[in-house]
């Protein structure tokens, strides 16, 4: 049976991620792939500023990969390269 979901979880999944700075030093595989998918939303829209809901779209991920991900979102806000914004 799947873990319920955490109140942070929830918030996280509602929030909205903007771009702060264009590095990827001294990330890991899965910080490097949505570095990469918000550089190129950057391109292409012009805009630095992206769902969390849209990236885990994107990437097509459930159960264990989908807290991968989530982690490592976390870990991109913590070393000031983006900047999560609650809805």
């Amino acid at each position: 049976m799947p873990k319920p979901r955490g109140p942070e979880t929830q918030k996280m999944l509602r929030s909205i991620v903007t771009l702060l700075r264009n590095t990827t030093w001294k990330c890991g595989k899965i910080e490097r792939r949505v570095m990469d998918y918000l550089q190129g939303q950057h391109k292409k829209q012009g805009a630095a500023q992206t769902p969390v809901t849209d990236i885990i779209q994107h990437f097509e991920v459930r159960g264990k990969k989908k807290s991968e991900y989530l982690e490592a979102i976390q870990r991109l806000e913590k070393r000031n390269i983006i900047k999560l914004s609650i809805i």
